[in-house]
């Protein structure tokens, strides 16, 4: 089923942008409100999955898990601050253009039939740091018991998985009605069709260099390892949420692996906190909302202690819609001087082109899984034979 996601994905969305017009509105709200719901559920789950994900592959990388985890994070570091840098230039660039842009016009924006919700137990961050913490601690001292709970949590993991696959045409599907009713993607492609084309060619040409990295430059082999990763992009475009479309990107990552252990551990780690489509394209909007505003560019200087600040304001973002730019005001209004009609046009246009950003951050988590990989494979980090999610394919 995993091989034919992304054609199928792909059908609902062109099927979405054919029959929204003719659809009636209580069906379309219908659709909307099912997405939702099961976007409720999966949000829901999401810290079990990490927990399991993590405390089974920290309990089996034991001995080495610290050094694995500490360069983790510095490797995020890096590549948040490193794709924040090249930002800059392309940035510097969009300021040349003669832009004069506009907020979209309000219309009937498209309500949900009925609304669900479930309330987490816990926070995403407390299952990743607890399930760290558990895994490192029982695979230590107690081998025996951490075996029994992972082969326990294996199982759940891949019905988990198992099922997220068989509903996930619902779940992008009201998505994408709803982005088409509201008339998103026209107000895109019609009044930001420059910016969003610097953008895109910007991001997805630094992840395609990810890829050829990761694969030694081999042009079959990164064209392999993006087809895998595909249906997370996907999924990561129709829900605006890259937390939403981990599961997936969990099983494009294990394909692109030799061990598929560590993309198991990485992914989790690294879903809401590593997001290159955040780091090219809130700096290059800031450039292009000071532009529009007639404000002086920010030199190098002044840009690198935004950056600063910005990479370590991604550790505070979550990977929902619209979470990348809220934590980020705040850091534009010190750092760049924007005033309060400047945050809401780059609010605005963050949320239009989520779609776009939450792909890119997918697409770069699964090249970052794949170098990462790479690193630890040439380090002293062993290989451990576990393959929890073949059940799910």
């Amino acid at each position: 089923m995993f091989r034919k996601m992304p054609f199928i994905l792909l059908a609902m969305i062109v099927l979405a942008a054919v029959s929204h017009s003719w659809l009636p509105l209580a069906f379309k709200s219908f659709l909307y409100a099912l997405s939702l719901s099961l976007k409720s559920i999966i949000v829901f789950c999401l810290p079990f999955l990490i927990f399991g994900l993590l405390f089974k592959t920290a309990s089996q990388l034991a001995k080495k898990a610290s050094k694995v985890v500490f360069f983790l994070l510095i490797a995020v570091c890096a590549s948040n601050f490193l794709s924040t840098l090249i930002s800059y230039s392309v940035g510097h660039f969009a300021y040349q253009f003669d832009l004069s842009m506009s907020l979209p016009e309000e219309g009937v924006s498209l309500l949900p039939m009925w609304q669900f919700s479930l309330s987490k137990w816990f926070e995403n961050s407390t299952a990743m740091f607890s399930g760290l913490f558990l895994g490192i601690v029982i695979g230590r001292w107690k081998p025996a018991l951490s075996e029994s709970v992972s082969s326990s949590l294996e199982k759940v993991i891949a019905l988990f998985l198992k099922g997220f696959l068989c509903v996930l045409p619902a779940f992008i599907l009201g998505f994408v009605i709803k982005m088409n009713h509201d008339q998103l993607m026209a107000h895109i492609l019609r009044n930001y069709a420059l910016v969003f084309t610097l953008i895109a060619c910007a991001v997805f040409s630094y992840i395609v260099l990810i890829y050829l990295v990761a694969n030694r430059f081999q042009a079959s082999a990164c064209v392999r390892s993006l087809k895998n990763m595909l249906p997370a992009a996907i999924a990561g475009f129709g829900s605006m949420s890259s937390a939403a479309a981990m599961p997936l990107s969990i099983l494009g990552a294990e394909k692109n692996a030799q061990n598929p252990d560590l993309p198991r551990f990485i992914i989790p780690a690294a879903v809401n906190i590593h997001l290159i489509g955040d780091c090219f394209a809130i700096p290059i909007f800031a450039f292009t909302v000071l532009k529009n505003f007639g404000v002086a560019e920010p030199s190098l200087l002044v840009y690198l202690s935004f950056a600063s600040y910005f990479v370590l304001a991604k550790f505070s973002v979550a990977a929902v819609p619209g979470g990348g730019i809220l934590v980020m005001l705040p850091i534009l209004e010190s750092a760049l001087g924007f005033n309060a009609e400047m945050l809401s046009l780059i609010t605005a246009l963050y949320i239009l082109f989520d779609p776009i950003i939450t792909c890119a951050n997918v697409l770069g988590n699964g090249g970052f899984a794949m170098v990462m990989e790479k690193c630890l494979a040439n380090g002293d980090v062993r290989q451990v034979e576990a393959p929890i999610l073949k059940k799910a394919l």
